[in-house]
Order: structure tokens, then C-alpha cells, then sequence
């Protein structure tokens, strides 16, 4: 199954495919930039606040461009190494210039100050809030247009502009109504600036050796001249490049890439807290047309233990220690939940937006995600592989999280039997899912070691004989006759989710039934090599629409592949899997297996998160590395 490989469209109006956005980021707020240099995407001022432009989801909702006046096809695009800043060369007929594109940061900090009490604070607040775009002429002349247009609370909302005291070179937008998020936005420039009802415009040439800057901000501080903001662009390129420094990668052809997740995961984390966000996108459609268009900026509770593993593996041990730390604040905030906000909200309300055409007329737009409200019993399991990987990596257990630990696996305990919605979060009736029983046994049986680790024998005993019964429960009825694991309980259709049974150490990968699974997967969820969650015309999933291949579940068989000793196919199969990064080295949620677009809200930290891991299993495994530094690399518990 695959969807149409048309170029997607508003209308008859073409739009940017979603793998040719960059990501910037200042670890508080996201913005998309397309090639035409229009900052498509940027909420204020958090990652998940309203829009104040949001034209990647309606040509009427707002944007900022800053690129030639007379072409809109640049010649090159590319992060300056290291960093997350975006340099963009244009040509035109009579001269050249380059852009480069950040959110301020930095300068950055290498130690942080000691805290009181068993936590630390978050990571160090270093946004400035500021969007700065610096142009350099590098030949001949160019002319170059300036457009800033925002349109406040998702698109709803038109601005008034009014100049400042700086004359013609400041201006401030405000709403015409007032609303939630960013309240007003400032924009500077050493270019003369005018303005056309709702938007912000400026005509200059530039000449071989000139140099200009436009900086939005929605803070007090702007830069005041183009030292100043050059000063604070070199600030931010050095503050990506000694965070990446402080990180361990091995020496491999795959090194980049692993590079460029890591700092994609890290522009995901929400500083004042830790969170990680699934993503900085709503609504990007997972079929273009089709309604699987959902709100992914929260923090989901299942990507934890992929997320500590991953910083962990790579050395980033402080930011591993920051989403710790916001999962601690979660587990003892009350009933664990699956998502929330990135400041630890609990209720996201999902509703539509129905005054968006959605990208490429994909419809309903939404905010929020009903998912908060799912009973999904995979999240004991990922709450409790994540502590299990944070104790493992630290060699301590703070008094003050164990209480909770022991509620989640008794919990865990309590309702392992219950049907629920499932790792996919189905939205059709609830059942028995194979991977969540899975989840519900890691939770006992890293309980189990971590009641161990804390002398705690009695509850250790009574952890591992649940662990015991829910795996007996799950191969007399998760296997069908042929000796593979199905989606749910009762069901002969197949689940991606199976491939993480050898990564989580439910069985090893020498089991028959393992290796079964496996090449039942391949044989029957792939396209083109890459793997679908499930077949959706099959499985009551509430929707029934198609989708593309979701590009997690081709990298966890990468990382499968491996584990059943295939490294051959698992290196063929990555190098397949990274040919399809974007331009800029980014991944969407899924990807379509004939035409390789990319669908699904961008970038996608649970993909980057699935490419760590499949990276590192290959890798570590040519260089001959123990098998112990590999992901999950766990004794092997003991099998029925």
C-alpha cells in the first residue's frame, strides 16, 4: 500500500514537500523554512503555542520571507556543520548572496551551576528569542525583497504594524484582536522597511562586498546593527558546535548522520523543562488528502526510553538527565498518562481548526491529541525501561523516585489483562495487543531488577513471577499456528511493533518464533524494503485509510536484523533507509515506498530517536564492539 506520488498541492497552487522544510530551533520555539526562503512555521513561544505563521498549513496563514526578489530556486542549502543554522546560496543573473538563518542561542555554557536537592535545574535557558535571517553579497548585485507578514492564533487573526522610534528600520505587529500566545512581534533591519496593510515589506540591492541583517524577535532585545547580529549568529553556530563536541560517535562512514540526529533531537528538547517533543509540527498529513493529520507537539512517554538510550549511547548524559528528570515530575504528578504538554500540562484538549485548508487540502487541522485521554498499558513498560537505562547509566536510585517506580509497575500489574488502545493509538475498539503485554512484562521484570538493585527481595520475587505469567500468556495466545507473534490477541495480521520483542529482551533473537516474526515482516509489511505499521485495511484501527511505510519501523528492523546476527542485510537495508533522508538530513513520520516522500508532521524525533539506534547496531557491530554497548544491551533474562 502506498499513497498517490503526486506533487502535492493547495488547489492548483504547488506546495513545499514536507522533506525540503529546514528545522530551525532555539530549544523553546520551531520554525520550518522552505527553499524560497519563506519561514513557513513558527509558533511563539513555545513550540506548541498558536501560530504566527503557519502558511505550511493554509497560504493565508502567515510567513516571512527573505531570499532574491527575482528567483525562488536557491542553488544550495545547508546546515553550517554542526549547528542549526541554515546557509542558503542564490544565483540570479547578475550576482550571488548568501542567507543564513538561525533562532539565537548560546552563548553557551559548558558547566551549569550545582543545585540544591537531588534534581538539577533544566537545561540552561539560552534562547534569546529572536529569529535572525543576515544576507551577504558575494558577487555581482541582487536584489533582495523582504515580506513579513504574521497572522496571530493560527492564521484566525491579521496584524497592525506601527513604527518605533527607530523610524523606518522598526517596526511592531500586534494582533487586531487579542489572543493567546505571542502578543507582538518586533522586526529590525538595516534595510528600509514599509508597510502594505497586514505586511511588513522592503526592496534593497546589494552589491559584491554588502552586508544586511532582519531580525524578528518577541522578546525585549533585538541585535542593533549587523555586527551585533553576526556576533550573535557566530554566538549560536559555536553553541551547536561545543554542545555537539561534548558527545561520543563512532568512527564510521554513518558519523554525520548520527550527528545530525542528535542535534535534530536536541533542537526538539524543550529547555525549561527537558521534555522532548514529538515533533514540532501539527497536522502534517500522513496522506496527502486523507484525515491522519494529528498534533505532535507534546512529549510522549513511550519515546522515553529511546530517548535516554540515545543521549546516554552518544555521551549527552546531562540532557538524558533533564528528561529524567521532567519523567520524575510526571510520575509524580498524579495517574500516569501517555502524553503531555511540554511543561508537564495534562489535559490537550484536541480540537479542529476549521478555517485551515491543511497542507495540500489535508483535512481536519488539529491541536491537541485525545490520545492524553487513551488507555494505552504500553506506557508502564516505557516508563520503567527508562528508569531502568537512567539507574543503569548513573548507578543510582533517588529516594524520592522509587515510590512512584513501585506504583507504576503495580499498576502495571493491575491492569496488564485490560485491553487497550495500543503502541499505535487506535481510535477503533479496544483489544488485546500483543506489544503492549510485551510492555506490561518489561515493566515487571525491570521492576524486578530495580527492586534487586535497592535490596528489595521480597517485591523483586513477586515482580519476576508476574513477569513470568504475562510472558506464558502472551506466547500461549500472541502466536499464531505458524509460530509468529500477531497484532493483537485472537488476530492473524502482523504488527511492526513485533520487531522490539528481541530489543527489549522479551525473547532472544535465536528463538524460532523471533526469527519467524521477522521474516514474516519482511515478507508481508514491507514495500520496497520499507515497513508499514500494519495494514490498515485490515486492522480496525478506526480510520481504515492508507498510509506510507512508517520509517521507525524499518529502522527497528535494521536494528532486528542485527540482533538475529544478519548484518549484512541489516548495513543494505540502513544505507537504503538513509538515502532517503531529506535535503537537509531530516525524516518525516513515514515515507512513501514508490515515490520516497515524506508524510507525516517533520521532523519526527521518534524516527531520528529509531535511526540512533539502527545506526549504532550496525556500526558497532562492523567495528566489532562488545555486545553489551549495543542499544538495550541487558543480561539476558532467563526464558521459559
Amino acid at each position: 500500500m502506498s499513497v498517490a506520488p503526486t506533487t502535492p498541492r493547495f488547489g492548483q497552487e504547488r506546495v513545499c514537500p514536507i522533506a525540503d522544510y529546514a528545522f530551525l530551533s532555539d530549544c523553546e520555539a520551531g520554525a520550518l523554512i522552505a527553499p524560497d526562503g519563506s519561514v513557513d512555521w513558527l509558533c511563539l513561544p513555545r513550540f506548541d503555542s498558536p501560530s504566527v505563521f503557519a502558511k505550511v498549513l493554509d497560504p493565508d496563514a502567515g510567513f516571512f520571507r527573505v531570499g532574491p526578489a527575482e528567483t525562488s530556486v536557491p542553488v544550495d542549502r545547508r546546515y553550517v556543520p554542526g549547528t542549526m543554522v541554515l546557509e542558503t546560496s542564490w544565483g540570479t543573473r547578475s550576482g550571488w548572496v548568501i542567507v543564513r538563518d538561525c533562532l539565537l542561542v548560546g552563548p553557551w555554557q559548558a558547566e551549569r551551576p550545582e543545585q540544591s536537592g537531588w534534581r538539577r535545574a533544566p537545561v540552561d535557558r539560552a534562547a534569546r528569542h529572536v529569529l535572525l535571517r543576515t544576507l551577504r553579497c558575494v558577487h555581482g548585485e541582487v536584489e533582495i525583497a523582504v515580506e513579513c507578514e504574521p497572522r496571530f492564533d493560527y492564521g484566525r487573526l491579521a496584524s497592525h504594524w506601527e513604527f518605533t522610534e527607530g523610524g523606518y528600520h522598526e517596526l511592531v505587529a500586534r494582533p487586531t484582536e487579542p489572543c493567546d500566545g505571542a502578543r507582538e512581534l518586533r522586526l529590525r533591519s538595516d534595510i528600509r522597511i514599509g508597510v502594505e496593510g497586514g505586511r511588513a515589506t522592503a526592496r534593497t540591492t546589494l552589491r559584491e562586498g554588502d552586508l544586511r541583517f532582519v531580525a524578528l524577535g518577541w522578546d525585549a532585545w533585538l541585535p542593533e546593527d549587523y555586527d551585533e547580529a553576526y556576533r550573535t549568529l557566530v554566538e549560536t553556530a559555536h553553541h551547536w558546535q561545543h554542545w555537539l563536541d561534548a558527545g561520543r560517535f563512532p568512527d564510521h562512514p554513518w558519523r554525520a548522520v548520527l550527528q545530525r540526529s542528535a542535534l535534530t533531537l536536541r533542537a526538539m528538547a524543550y529547555a525549561p523543562t527537558g521534555a522532548i517533543i514529538a515533533a514540532p509540527t501539527t497536522s502534517l498529513p500522513e496522506a496527502p488528502g486523507g484525515s491522519r493529520n494529528w498534533d505532535y507537539r507534546y512529549c510522549w512517554l513511550r519515546d522515553s526510553a529511546f530517548a535516554l538510550w540515545a543521549l546516554h549511547s552518544l555521551g549527552f548524559d546531562r540532557e538524558a538527565d533533564d528528561f529524567f528528570f521532567f519523567l520524575a515530575d510526571v510520575l509524580g504528578g498524579g495517574a500516569v498518562q501517555v502524553v503531555y504538554g511540554i511543561g508537564g500540562e495534562r489535559e490537550l484538549e484536541e480540537r479542529t481548526l476549521d478555517h485551515l485548508r491543511g497542507y495540500a487540502d489535508s483535512r481536519p487541522v488539529r491541536i491537541g491529541n485525545a490520545a492524553y485521554k487513551q488507555r494505552q498499558n504500553d506506557v508502564w513498560g516505557a516508563l520503567l525501561d527508562a528508569v531502568y537505562l537512567h539507574v543503569r547509566g548513573r548507578e543510582q536510585l533517588s529516594v524520592d523516585v522509587w515510590p512512584n517506580v513501585r506504583e507504576v509497575v503495580e499498576e502495571a500489574l493491575r491492569r496488564w489483562r485490560e485491553p487497550d488502545r495500543g503502541i499505535w493509538e487506535v481510535r477503533g475498539p479496544e483489544r488485546h495487543f500483543v506489544s503492549s503485554k510485551v510492555m506490561c512484562w518489561v515493566a515487571a521484570e525491570r521492576g524486578a531488577r530495580l527492586a534487586a538493585y535497592r535490596g528489595e527481595h521480597e517485591l523483586e520475587r513477586r515482580w519476576l513471577a508476574a513477569a513470568q505469567e504475562i510472558r506464558a500468556e502472551i506466547l500461549r495466545h500472541g502466536c499464531d499456528e505458524r509460530g509468529v507473534f500477531t497484532q493483537a490477541f485472537g488476530s492473524r495480521e502482523l504488527d511492526a511493533s513485533a520487531l522490539l520483542i528481541p530489543l527489549v529482551r522479551f525473547l532472544p533473537p535465536d528463538d524460532e518464533r523471533v526469527r519467524k516474526t521477522v521474516a514474516a515482516i519482511e515478507e508481508e509489511l514491507s514495500e520496497g524494503g520499507m515497513v508499514l505499521r500494519y495494514r490498515p485495511e485490515r486492522a480496525d484501527d478506526g480510520i481504515g485509510e492508507p498510509e506510507g511505510t512508517f520509517t521507525i519501523c524499518s529502522f527497528w528492523l535494521v536494528s532486528a536484523l542485527v540482533e538475529l546476527g544478519e548484518l549484512e542485510r541489516a548495513g543494505e537495508l540502513c544505507e537504503r533507509l538513509l538515502a532517503h533522508a531529506g535535503p537537509l538530513g531530516l525524516y518525516a513520520e513515514e515515507l512513501d515506498p514508490r515515490s520516497g516522500r515524506h508524510l507525516g508532521n517533520y521532523p519526527q524525533a521518534l524516527t531520528h530517536l529509531a535511526l540512533i539506534n539502527a545506526v549504532l547496531h550496525v556500526a558497532r557491530a562492523e567495528l566489532g564492539l562488545d555486545a553489551t554497548s549495543l542499544p538495550f544491551g541487558r543480561p539476558w533474562p532467563e526464558v521459559a
